[in-house]
């Protein structure tokens, strides 16, 4: 995979897209500036610096430009993880529950996602 290197409003962008799916600028300044706190011009910049970078790419349908992500949320999400946490997995998790007020319940939901993704990676191995 290609060095991403997402600004935090750029991560903004990607989140839309990767809800949306492919999308107009029109579609994705509606989605991330719902009460007009940022420019369509900004989005419309933003969105052309992303392809620049690789982190989108463009398609024209007709007269609009579409633009969807290079990369899924699971692919930057795995960087993020070999990048910050050296790819160990349990400090991303001690350091995000030990940072945040994580409550009893957050937890046991935890525990119910790590044991249906256990028996899922069983199933397939």
């Amino acid at each position: 995979m290609a060095e991403l290197a997402p600004s935090e409003r750029e991560l903004d962008i990607l989140k839309v897209l990767w809800e949306l799916g492919e999308s107009k600028v029109r579609d994705v300044h509606e989605a991330l500036c719902r009460e007009n706190e940022c420019a369509f011009t900004t989005v419309q910049t933003l969105l052309r610096i992303m392809a620049d970078k690789r982190l989108v790419k463009q398609r024209v349908k007709g007269r609009a430009l579409l633009y969807s992500p290079v990369h899924t949320r699971e692919q930057v999400s795995s960087r993020f993880l070999r990048r910050v946490f050296d790819g160990a997995l349990d400090r991303l998790v001690l350091n995000m529950l030990t940072a945040e007020d994580v409550s009893v319940d957050e937890m046991r939901s935890l525990e119910q996602l790590i044991a249906k993704a256990r028996r899922q990676k069983k199933t397939k191995g």
